[in-house]
């Protein structure tokens, strides 16, 4: 038997230098994209790294460069539309700018968001863009530390000095509640996976910052609105479209149900529409409904619902930026950039019925 023919992936620096009639170090510098090389050299690397099948080791050029061109993105579901969106915009922003992006889902567990940023560091990211769980800020200050930029996207965490990137939460839910309070409802639900800011999330709920900022607009726009025990109607512990089903289903079977249902993002809107459909009510006749969020499917539903939109592409967009900036050399302090939200009113609210 003859000896198996060499994989192609295997093809060394010196071989392509042999074959291009340059020295190695003028392969390596002209295959790495690094340092000084003739235009005609540069054509004749090139041209044999084509013909021998030659593929870059970025790992090396990294150590040889301190660059890899590529960062590391970190979210906490890429099946939630928001984050695809985002998703998509970090993309955008970092191939304008000559990157590549690792995308890690981390499913809002403290432990994978730390194991993925300990992986993406060991394969050398320039930087990183996170979309941080609730738990230890450690491991996103260390990488920061080390030398590699941070930037957070769509979610403030205390006490660290990150660049951030998100909306106004807190105002942009109490427009909600003071747009159904205008419509004449005055027992309004709320339906949510966050938690209040003053209390720890339970298991199952989500401590993370958008969270607690709607929960909280939430109840400061019942109180502006002068509508008393404010909390009666919150449901927490609901982030999936299973639980907000649940926890709406309950609701409307109580002797004085809700008039108007706030949902926090379009999954739980989805939960919360199933169950309003079962009871079955009709919206907005029976109960008023609104959004967090404009997925596609709130739009052509009849009747279409109101929603908060957010800019979730363009946020990705403005964290990929800012994080190459830092990567580029920017000293700059850390910022804290919010974006405005649009208030997209359809055909799901209308006077409370009543009861």
């Amino acid at each position: 038997m003859g000896r198996p023919r060499a994989r192609r992936d295997q093809v060394s620096i010196p071989q392509v230098a042999r074959a291009a009639g340059v020295s190695t170090a003028t392969a390596g510098r002209a295959l790495g994209n690094y340092g000084s090389v003739s235009q005609q050299a540069r054509e004749k690397v090139l041209s044999a790294a084509a013909e021998l099948g030659y593929q870059r080791n970025d790992l090396a050029r990294a150590i040889i460069t301190g660059r890899s061109d590529t960062i590391g993105l970190v979210v906490a579901d890429i099946e939630n539309p928001f984050f695809a969106a985002a998703v998509r915009g970090v993309s955008d922003a970092a191939r304008a700018g000559g990157f590549e992006v690792l995308l890690s889902n981390t499913d809002e567990d403290p432990d994978r968001e730390r194991s993925a940023v300990d992986i993406l560091l060991a394969k050398q990211v320039d930087g990183l863009v996170v979309a941080p769980t609730a738990g230890s800020t450690e491991h996103l200050v260390r990488a920061q530390r080390s030398g590699c930029p941070v930037v957070l996207l769509d979610r403030r965490l205390e006490n660290v000095e990150l660049d951030m990137v998100l909306v106004d939460n807190f105002r942009a839910s109490s427009a909600v509640v003071a747009h159904l309070a205008q419509a004449g409802h005055r027992r309004i639900a709320m339906v949510t996976g966050g938690t209040r800011a003053s209390e720890p999330a339970a298991p199952g709920q989500r401590g993370v910052s958008t969270g607690r900022d709607r929960v909280e607009g939430f109840l400061r726009g019942m109180l502006d609105a002068g509508i008393p025990d404010p909390q009666r109607y919150l449901r927490t512990a609901a982030g999936t479209p299973e639980q907000a089903h649940a926890v709406t289903t309950e609701m409307l079977a109580l002797p004085e149900p809700p008039t108007a249902l706030f949902a926090s993002d379009s999954r739980v809107a989805l939960g919360a529409l199933r169950a309003i459909r079962e009871a079955p009510l009709r919206v907005p006749e029976d109960i008023s409904l609104v959004a967090f969020d404009d997925a596609d499917w709130t739009g052509v539903v009849t009747p279409s619902v109101t929603v908060v939109s957010q800019p979730a592409q363009a946020l990705g967009y403005r964290a990929g930026e800012i994080l190459i900036g830092r990567i580029a050399g920017s000293e700059e302090l850390p910022r804290n950039e919010l974006m405005s939200t649009v208030f997209i009113e359809r055909n799901s609210v209308g006077p409370p019925r009543a009861w």
